[in-house]
């Protein structure tokens, strides 16, 4: 069946937001005394929702402080965060969206991240213009590695799970794509994390390797 629609996953696939996310995290964290190192978060806290994090961080630092409103003063902060700082792109993902919007695919982003924070990470490097659909945390009941956010995207799409290709990082977001029956390649410049990611159905170290497996395999049509 031919290929009809890329699904991206949003941070650390797209964007190089995870030293971003660390930092927003320690800025709360200093409020308690209590600080991660880079480390540790890209070992245990990278690829998972941000309201499992708050949880996590909550018991590993013995905060007092209601979930609720850890999550909240996060999602606060990040947003104005997003809103006044740049977020780099992962390696080659300009000319790649490029690429495949102009081979009339279809592109979709499924991200565990809130809707605002996407409108904000858009507004600022002009990537919405690619994606005919997106899937946030804000629209489903159940975040990665659930598969609901990607089998509410190829729904909405009117696709057959076939026609469809997802591209994550993490092992969170390769579960959950393949939990909801989709192929999933991963890219992951992090050699060390390979070890994690062999759920997926290829691994990739990034998205210039992606385009050139596509157009030699022939699923690009040339």
């Amino acid at each position: 069946m031919a290929l009809k629609a890329l699904l991206f996953d949003l941070d650390g696939t797209l964007i190089d937001s995870e030293f971003f996310h660390f930092e927003c995290w320690n800025e709360i964290l200093e409020e308690f005394d209590a600080k991660l190192t880079y480390n540790d978060w890209l070992d245990n806290y990278a690829g998972v929702p941000m309201p499992a994090n708050a949880g996590r961080l909550i018991k590993k630092f013995g905060i007092a402080t209601p979930l609720q409103q850890i999550i909240e003063k996060r999602e606060k902060l990040t947003l104005e965060r997003l809103k006044t700082k740049d977020v780099n792109l992962m390696p080659y993902v300009a000319d790649v969206l490029e690429y495949f919007h102009k081979e009339g695919l279809t592109l979709a982003l499924v991200t565990s991240s809130p809707r605002q924070d996407v409108e904000a990470i858009f507004e600022r490097n002009g990537l919405g213009r690619y994606f005919k659909l997106i899937i946030t945390r804000t629209e489903v009941a159940k975040s990665k590695p659930d598969p609901e956010s990607y089998l509410v995207c190829v729904e909405k799409l009117g696709l057959q799970k076939e026609e469809c290709l997802v591209f994550e990082d993490t092992i969170n977001g390769v579960k959950s794509a393949k939990a909801a029956g989709l192929t999933c390649f991963a890219i992951q410049s992090n050699t060390n994390e390979h070890h994690k990611l062999t759920l997926a159905d290829k691994l990739f170290l990034d998205f210039k390797q992606v385009m050139e497996h596509l157009i030699e395999s022939g699923l690009m049509g040339r």
